[in-house]
């Protein structure tokens, strides 16, 4: 097998595709066959950088993962952050080329971009900026097909969206212009599959339809053997077959694109909380700011056992929390601004003022500082930050992507930055340093703590010792368990994912659509596309 493509698509956003492609993605390579996942394009705040330097979602990183691969900027080239007012950056290979108004980018009137200093307007035209991503994504995917025995490719949203057929590059439109065999994911645990899967095929034209192989149903709980009438009947209407049917599973996921669930949840929401190593609990809030990017760094606290992670949104919430974690986000001044309108500011300066831990990442670290210079993100100028932190921070037109490691608190840390924001810290303690105890990021200010390293608590020597602090500043009898390892646990959540598609999925007949392709003479579901 050389070249060999798929592509799963939904009947609906969180239908499950980014999940089915990476348990595809584990179930062959652990059949030895090489696999690279594939988006072409992205919605997401929750991104992460390669070995490279290039910003792509975390979804496609994890998958990369899952297919035991390096992660690079091929496997999603497009990459849209949304930022308020209807705008998104524009990550195109990695790299932000501008910002967009939805409007634009889906082929409406109006310029395309609105390029930074430095920046590059993806094109001139909404025709002609399509069609050069159009041209783009096929370049990447074509390479990664001469590269890999299979690529998994992942839709988004639904390929129904009629509306945006036209300019669509990550569903119907990829699929066609790489001949790729189709199957649509549907969550049954939402109720009317069925009518999901026939009414995805019917809205679309007979030549996106020739390209539908069959379906999976996804979350199913009971007896399958109830189901399979109406699968049954779903193929005498469609034609088509359904590649298989997915029990629900409690924790199952990868790194979430968007929402306030954390992806390692299974570990203390969705199943039973592992009892503290310790006496007691950490109890840890972590702020919903608005835009709120990379909410996956508290996935590493979630997974320890006795630590409980929730989001919240009112002052109240902080007064029985050991730690309070601010993530980051992609408005720095505007979430500065809702945690003042919540009360929040307040709770939290009093907070830091009574020695109780308040941990700031990324954005979050930003709004702790004294002085917020922002002509890039928000464009407002100058905003007083909370003053916990000595720190200004001034918004470059530059972004910041990198892979640093470092030191902090005696252990070795890793992590990966996305910011703006260039911080000059002007007091307190260094939190991250190099090995010679030079400071490379971040500061520390009592029980207040600041860092623009993501991912940083994944690092499990670090994240005891950080909670250790936590414990101590709490007064909680708190004890780190000795052996968790966040990167074990992804990878038997990742185990999880092939096993489900292995036990579950017709892999026989996956196996033929990626070597061979859609089955010809599928018969055409009327009334297609309007």
């Amino acid at each position: 097998m050389r070249g060999g493509g798929l592509l799963v698509a939904g009947t609906t956003s969180d239908a499950g595709k980014s999940v089915v492609t990476a348990g595809i993605c584990r179930w062959l390579v652990r059949r030895g066959v090489k696999v690279a996942p594939f988006k072409a394009q992205n919605m997401s705040l929750n991104s992460f950088v390669t070995r490279g330097g290039a910003e792509i979602g975390r979804a496609q990183a994890m998958q990369a993962q899952a297919a035991r691969v390096e992660p690079s900027a091929l496997m999603n080239p497009v990459l849209l952050k949304p930022g308020g007012d209807r705008s998104s950056q524009v990550v195109l290979m990695g790299k932000p080329v501008g910002e967009m108004s939805a409007r634009g980018f889906f082929g409406g009137s109006g310029p395309t971009a609105q390029p930074r200093s430095g920046g590059a307007s993806p094109g001139r035209t909404p025709h002609d900026g399509r069609q050069q991503l159009l041209g783009t994504v096929l370049e990447c995917l074509a390479e990664l097909r001469g590269t890999y025995d299979a690529v998994i490719c992942e839709g988004a949203g639904s390929p129904a969206e009629i509306n945006l057929r036209r300019t669509d590059i990550v569903n119907m439109g990829i699929a066609r212009a790489a001949r790729l065999p189709v199957v649509v994911v549907g969550d049954i645990d939402r109720g009317g599959v069925f009518a999901s899967f026939f009414g995805t095929t019917a809205l679309l034209s007979p030549e996106d339809q020739a390209l539908i192989a069959g379906y999976v149903v996804n979350k199913f709980r009971g007896d399958v053997s109830l189901l399979e009438p109406g699968l049954d009947m779903l193929h005498g209407l469609t034609g088509r077959r359904t590649y298989g049917v997915l029990p629900y599973q409690h924790g199952l996921g990868i790194d979430e694109e968007d929402g306030l669930r954390v992806s390692m949840r299974g570990t203390v929401r969705e199943s039973v909380v592992a009892p503290p190593h310790g006496e007691d609990l950490l109890r840890v809030a972590v702020c919903a700011i608005p835009l709120m990017s990379n909410f996956t760094d508290v996935d590493a606290l979630a997974a320890e056992p006795g630590v409980v992670v929730r989001f919240v949104d009112r002052p109240e919430e902080l007064a029985d929390a050991d730690l309070v974690v601010i993530p980051g986000t992609r408005g720095t001044v505007k979430a500065l601004a809702w945690l003042r309108e919540r009360g929040l500011a307040d709770a939290l300066a009093r907070r830091a003022a009574e020695g109780r831990p308040v941990l700031g990442i990324c954005g979050g670290f930003q709004v702790l500082g004294e002085l917020i210079e922002d002509d890039v993100e928000s464009r407002t100028g100058v905003v007083e930050g909370l003053g916990l932190l000595p720190v200004r921070v001034r918004f470059a037109a530059e972004k910041t992507l990198a892979r640093p490691v470092g030191e902090a608190l005696g252990e070795h840390v890793e992590g990966y930055e996305i910011h703006h924001g260039v911080a000059e810290v002007l007091g307190g303690e260094a939190f991250i340093s190099d090995d010679n105890g030079h400071s490379l990021d971040g500061c520390r200010v009592g029980e207040v703590w600041g860092t623009h390293w993501h991912g940083s608590l994944e690092s499990d020597g670090f994240r005891r010792a950080f909670l250790r602090e936590v414990a101590r500043a709490a007064g909680r009898r708190f004890v780190p368990a000795p052996d968790t390892s966040f990167a074990a646990l992804r990878e038997e959540q990742l185990d999880r994912l092939g096993d489900l598609i292995e036990e579950h999925a017709d892999t026989e007949g996956l196996l033929k659509l990626i070597e061979c392709g859609t089955p010809s003479g599928l018969p055409f579901v009327p009334p297609g596309a309007p």
